[in-house]
């Protein structure tokens, strides 16, 4: 009963938007309609590898590059939902998977399209993400479906809780649900996943990307692309948002009197709301550049809006220190590891939800600092800034704690060996 009346009102959307599509000629919507798919295969028992955005495209990378290089015979397919997510992916993967495909809706037709287009022997959802039909008709056809690098937030932890017999329905077409913490793992048993047996915690494969580090020569051509000496103290504030930008710029300005020349690199979560940003700093005196405009641009500013996507990994290399953003606010936080790979003492709010054990484990081996509120990250700040020596050694921490928790992709590439010979 579940499954007609989700896919009845798919249908009752799915029309209305395939008219909206015709009548504006929206690309976007053709992708997500599954209409301009061609009508023939890409071949048999090919790997699907699925990511929501821009994060967990990120997540995925190294897995998909693991299993390039482990089955080089096999399709690798790689789908995306985000229009954001797709431009990473392109960057990273364009050339080397199969294909790279926009995940389309959820509704009977787009699933027989794309399934029968890539007709997958394993299908790998990594973090999140959870279409119903498409895990349902993958299982009707026999093709094995993996959670990897599964989590379960607190707040969606109690939307499970609020329905259970929809939260198991949900997880029961998956094989295993390779979760990246004992926390997860105990939340989704909770809800009554079954058998049990296929939850496992496997650790978070976002320790098992390339951390490169920032050679001199690429260092020093950022640093003149964004009009920056070698000279100053820079601090990165990535994936910030509202409510968080005008704590910060207020905490940069107290800096300021003491700490000279200091400047601010700050990357917004939303990349639209640059220009409003950019408003509020002239309106605090201080002097805003965006990112696109560095070229156009002489003069000297206090702080750049990194309006551009893909950036932020290497700018979080030119970093003295470290701001993590959606942790002042109630959003839940977001990577720690980026500003850690390289060795950057990482600052973040309380409100680290969506990265419990990562968040608590950083703090607990001295590479990162939970800061309460606006005079929190004040002093925090100052007081790194006044001694290199405490600075350094939490960054060299930092790094040794991505370094230490790498092995999880191992243990996910395993499951997925398993899985690809069940289907034999």
């Amino acid at each position: 009963m579940f499954s007609c009346i989700y896919q009845f009102l798919w249908t009752l959307a799915y029309l209305f938007f395939v008219a909206m599509a015709v009548l504006f000629k929206n690309r976007r919507l053709y992708e997500r309609l599954a209409l301009n798919l061609p009508s023939t295969c890409l071949g048999e028992n090919s790997i699907w590898v699925h990511a929501l955005s821009v994060g967990e495209v990120i997540s995925a990378v190294a897995l998909v590059k693991t299993l390039l290089l482990k089955y080089p015979d096999r399709p690798i397919v790689f789908s995306v939902t985000t229009a954001k997510g797709m431009e990473v992916a392109r960057d990273e993967l364009e050339g080397k998977v199969k294909a790279l495909i926009t995940m389309p809706v959820d509704t009977w037709f787009c699933i027989h399209r794309i399934v029968r287009f890539i007709n997958p022997q394993v299908f790998v959802l990594v973090e999140t993400d959870i279409w119903p039909g498409l895990l349902g008709f993958l299982k009707k056809r026999g093709v094995k479906a993996i959670l990897v690098n599964g989590r379960v937030s607190p707040r969606t932890f109690k939307l499970y809780r609020k329905a259970p017999f929809i939260s198991r329905r949900l997880f029961e077409p998956f094989v295993f649900c390779l979760m990246q913490s004992d926390i997860d793992s105990k939340r989704l048993l909770e809800i009554g996943v079954n058998p049990f047996e296929k939850v496992i915690t496997t650790g978070n494969i976002k320790f098992d990307r390339d951390w490169n580090p920032l050679e001199r020569e690429e260092r020093t051509r950022l640093l003149e692309s964004l009009s920056l000496g070698s000279e100053e103290t820079i601090w990165v504030a990535g994936s910030t948002h509202p409510g968080e930008e005008e704590i910060i710029f207020r905490v940069f300005k107290r800096l300021k009197k003491n700490w000279s020349p200091l400047r601010l690199i700050i990357a917004p979560r939303q990349i639209e709301q640059s220009e409003g940003i950019l408003k509020m700093i002239s309106s605090m005196g201080l002097n805003g550049l965006l990112k696109t405009d560095c070229l156009s641009h002489t003069g000297y500013y206090d702080i750049l809006i990194l309006d551009t996507i893909g950036e932020l990994g290497r700018i979080y290399g030119l970093g003295k220190i470290s701001f993590v953003g959606g942790s002042l606010v109630p959003f839940g936080g977001h990577n720690l590891l980026e500003p850690a790979s390289f060795g950057c003492p990482v600052l973040f709010g309380p409100y680290t939800h969506n990265f419990v054990l990562m968040s608590e484990q950083l703090t607990e081996t001295g590479g990162g600092l939970r800061v309460d509120g606006e005079e929190g990250l004040f002093m925090a700040m100052d007081s790194l800034l006044r001694n290199d020596l405490a600075r350094n050694n939490m960054g060299r921490l930092a790094r040794e704690f991505v370094e230490n928790n790498r092995g999880a992709l191992k243990r996910v590439e395993s499951f997925i060996d398993i899985c690809l010979e069940r289907g034999h």
